[in-house]
């Protein structure tokens, strides 16, 4: 069989993530996209002129207008030339672009810039019955936003987590616990400066904004406890799931030749990439079925991955997803509990949603790096009923 040749995650950057009409809300998508391509350009000398291909992930196109990734070719001073492609995956999109720039390597692309961003912040609401007048009545104003599930009657999809959480046998504690920690785990980073090689600062209208606006350092077990569930569901609340946010990723990912002859040690190898899909309402436990798809073909257990980085779409997603995971081994499931999102998850610092795919590939090679494992493993859900999975593994 032929193997598959190497594809190295060189290094990458993201902006604060911000509230949902925080310090980033006067930032257009394109603007938060290109201080942080800027930034990375600039700190890793990464030459323009050798990436093959301009990939980004975005779920609110709306908010981006026409062809965000060409628009932010052009704001980035890239080559007129460099082919670029926008592609929506919902949560799933900024791995996905990811996972394109893998393909592209894999089919002789020397290198690619691959990115994920969203600004919730300005995603516009839609007044459809403007197009051809409305003469009279009242007109409906569409809320992108609300995230409802079309293909399940317009139900809220926080409220199928919650059911098929419970289904499963984890309860809104286990939920509200797994929220609690990942606040614990994202300041215990912060204080030990995990985050200082991964963001960069942005400028604004209002001044700079240089942290993530999100977390919450005086989260609590029972203040969670207080919160009533949203949407008419059981247990998903504002508490055990991320907010509405702003902000970009971008990933340098590069084959050997280009490689050698920029130098540099690269982050991680990935190993493997796959996407998976099933019922609208499986999110919840979908990455734990796509790692453990990866991790088989690789030869590999659960107990051979050093990191997991799970999106938080919902604390229930990684609670759920680890349990399926370890396949009723429930010591096994506490060691992946310890191994999953140890620098906290996106309850803390927050969801954008085309941009926290590519920050999990991010944060999971930083963390193998620091570390010093071998192997780290990255899943997110999203787009009623899918998941993308990345598995890599150490350069040394």
């Amino acid at each position: 069989m032929t193997q598959n040749p190497p594809v190295w995650i060189v290094d990458g950057a993201r902006s604060p993530f911000g509230k949902f009409g925080g310090g980033l809300r006067d930032l257009s998508v394109i603007d938060l996209a290109q201080q942080t391509v800027t930034s990375l350009l600039d700190r890793t000398g990464w030459p323009v002129d050798d990436i093959s291909e301009l990939v980004v992930g975005m779920a609110m196109i709306e908010g981006g207008l026409m062809v965000p990734a060409r628009q932010l070719a052009f704001a980035a001073s890239l080559p007129e030339t460099l082919p670029t492609l926008t592609i929506d995956r919902a949560c799933c999109s900024g791995m996905a672009a990811v996972g394109l720039g893998i393909r592209a390597i894999r089919g002789g692309a020397r290198s690619a810039l691959t990115m994920g961003l969203e600004s919730m912040s300005q995603t516009p609401r839609l007044l459809h019955e403007t197009r051809w007048g409305a003469k009279r009545g009242d007109l409906t104003v569409e809320d992108l936003l609300m995230l409802r599930n079309p293909l399940e009657g317009g139900v809220s999809i926080a409220r199928s987590v919650g059911q098929e959480a419970e289904a499963r046998g984890v309860d809104r504690e286990q939920q509200d616990m797994w929220a609690v920690q990942s606040h614990e785990r994202y300041f215990k980073a912060l204080s030990d400066g995990f985050f200082d090689g991964e963001i960069c600062a942005m400028t604004t209208p209002n001044g700079p904004v240089e942290v993530d606006e999100q977390p919450r350092p005086d989260t609590s077990l029972e203040k969670l406890a207080r919160l009533k569930p949203v949407y008419g569901g059981p247990t998903v609340t504002a508490g055990n799931a991320p907010g509405l946010n702003d902000g970009a990723v971008a990933v340098i990912l590069s084959g050997t030749d280009a490689l050698s002859q920029h130098g540099g040690t690269p982050l991680a190898k990935v190993h493997s990439y796959l996407q998976t899909a099933s019922t609208p309402t499986s999110s919840v436990y979908l990455p734990g079925v796509a790692i453990g798809r990866l991790i088989e073909e690789a030869g590999l257990t659960a107990s051979d991955i050093d990191v997991i980085e799970i999106n938080e779409a919902f604390a229930a997603t990684a609670v759920v997803s680890t349990k399926v995971l370890a396949g009723g081994d429930s010591g096994l499931e506490r060691e992946l509990h310890a191994r999953t999102n140890i620098n906290g998850g996106a309850v803390a610092l927050g969801h954008p949603t085309g941009a926290s795919g590519a920050r999990l590939v991010l944060t999971a090679a930083r963390q193998l790096r620091r570390a010093g494992g071998r192997w780290a493993v990255a899943a997110i859900c999203g787009g009623f009923g899918q998941t993308d999975a990345v598995l890599i593994e150490a350069t040394e």
